[in-house]
C-alpha cells in the first residue's frame, strides 16, 4: 500500500511539474521539459537512496545517531561560508561545489535530526518522562539547529523542524507541561522575531488581505488564489492552466497546488489531499505496529515521518490557498525540488524498512509473542 501510494503521488507529480512549468523551461531554455527532465533524474536518485535503506538496518542508525548531529551541523554551517553557499532569491540554502548547487542543505538536515531526535527518545527515555532537563537538551539542541536555518534565512524549514521534533518528544513521553511551556515559549520567540523583523512581519502579514497590495506583497497570493477559483468543481483540463503562464510565480515550485486546483478543480484537488492523507495514515500505522513490537526507535522514526509529511503538506496547501502565510515549502513528491524529492523519497524508503523489519520480527517463530510481552 505505501509503495503505491507513493508511485501514484509520482506520477501525478512528474505530469503536473510538466504542466506547469512547461512555459517557463521553454523560455527560459528552449527546452520545455527542461525540469521534467531534471526532476526525473533526482527522482531516479531518491529512488536509489530508497533501495539503500531498504538494504541497511535500522538499529545500524540508531547506533549512529550523534553523527547525525555533527553531520547535520556541518552542512548548515558549511552554506554559510562564502563560496560554498550560493544564493537564490535572496536566501543562501544551497551547498554549491564549483559554482554548481549540489543540495539545499536544510532537506538532508531534517531527516539527520529526526533520526537522531528519535535515537535520544529511546535512550533517556526515562529522564524524558521524569525530568524538565530531559526535554530541555535535546530543544536546546534543535533551537541552534533552526538559529542556523534562520541565518539563511529559512523560517519555513525551522517551522517545520520543531513541529517534527516537539511531536516526537511529545509522543515519547515528554511531560504535558513540559510539551506546553516549551510550546510558549518557542511561539513567543517566533512572534518577537517577526515583530523586530520588517520583511517577516510583511510576508507574515500580507497573506491576510492580498488584495490590498494585489501588485506587490500580495501579487503571488492573488494569483494563486484566481488560479484555484478558475478551477470550480473540475477545472479547465490538463494543460489549460492560464495562471501558470507567466502570472503565478513559482508555479512549479511552491504553488504547484494551485496549477492543480485551475486543472482540475476541486475534485482533483479532494483526490490529491486524500492520497496524502493516505500516505500519513499508512506512516502512522507503521509506527503503531512498531511500537505494538517494542521497537521505540523504529516507532519514533515513522510516527515523526508521518508527522513531517502531514505538516509540510498542510503549510504549502494553506499557503497556495491564503490560510498561512508564504513559507517557501515545497508539496511532497509533487513540486519542483530535486534537494526535496531525494531526502523525501529516502525518507519513505527507511519507512518502508521500518515496517519490513516488523513485519519479519512477527513472522519468526515465537515474533508475536514476544511483541505481546513487550
Amino acid at each position: 500500500m505505501l509503495v503505491l501510494i507513493v508511485a501514484t503521488l509520482l506520477c501525478v507529480g512528474l505530469v503536473m511539474l510538466t504542466s506547469a512549468s512547461i512555459s517557463l523551461a521553454e523560455r527560459n531554455t528552449s527546452n520545455p521539459l527542461f525540469y521534467f527532465e531534471r526532476q526525473l533524474v533526482a527522482v531516479f536518485i531518491g529512488l536509489t537512496g530508497a533501495a539503500a535503506m531498504l538494504r541497511v538496518p535500522t538499529v545500524f542508525w540508531e547506533r549512529i545517531a550523534f553523527v547525525f548531529v555533527c553531520l547535520a551541523i556541518a552542512l548548515l554551517i558549511a552554506v554559510l561560508i562564502p563560496g560554498l553557499g550560493n544564493m537564490v532569491n535572496g536566501s543562501t540554502r544551497w551547498l554549491s561545489v564549483g559554482g554548481v548547487n549540489v543540495m539545499q542543505v536544510s532537506e538532508p538536515a531534517r531527516l539527520l535530526m529526526l533520526m537522531y531526535i528519535s535515537g535520544y527518545a529511546v535512550r533517556h527515555r526515562t529522564e524524558l518522562r521524569e525530568r524538565l532537563w530531559g526535554f530541555v537538551k535535546p530543544m536546546l539542541l534543535i533551537l541552534m539547529i533552526c538559529g542556523l536555518l534562520l541565518l539563511e534565512p529559512d523560517f519555513g524549514a525551522s517551522v517545520l523542524m520543531l513541529a517534527i521534533s516537539l511531536a516526537v518528544l511529545f509522543i515519547a513521553g515528554a511531560r504535558l507541561r513540559d510539551f506546553l511551556a516549551g510550546s510558549l515559549f518557542i511561539g513567543g520567540g517566533a512572534v518577537i522575531l517577526a515583530l523586530v523583523s520588517p520583511y517577516r512581519l510583511k510576508r507574515l502579514t500580507g497573506f491576510m488581505d492580498p488584495w490590498a497590495d494585489p501588485f506587490d506583497s500580495g501579487f503571488q497570493l492573488t494569483q494563486s488564489l484566481i488560479a484555484i477559483g478558475s478551477g470550480k468543481w473540475f477545472g479547465v483540463g490538463l494543460g489549460g492552466s492560464v495562471q501558470k503562464l507567466f502570472y503565478l510565480p513559482e508555479a512549479h515550485t511552491d504553488f504547484v497546488f494551485a496549477v492543480i486546483a485551475e486543472e482540475f478543480g476541486l475534485v482533483g484537488s479532494v483526490l490529491l489531499i486524500a492520497l496524502f492523507a493516505a500516505l500519513v495514515w499508512r506512516a502512522l500505522g507503521i509506527a503503531r505496529n512498531a511500537a505494538a513490537a517494542g521497537r521505540w526507535y523504529q516507532a519514533y522514526l515513522a510516527f515523526g515521518l508521518a508527522i513531517w509529511i502531514a505538516v509540510q503538506v498542510f503549510i504549502n496547501i494553506g499557503v497556495n490557498m491564503g490560510v498561512l502565510p508564504t513559507k517557501g515549502l515545497t508539496l511532497p513528491l509533487i513540486s519542483y525540488g530535486r534537494s526535496s524529492m531525494i531526502i523525501m523519497l529516502t525518507a519513505l524508503g527507511l519507512l518502508l524498512r521500518i515496517e519490513m523489519e516488523t513485519r519479519q520480527l512477527a513472522d519468526a517463530p515465537g515474533g508475536r509473542a514476544r511483541a505481546g510481552r513487550r
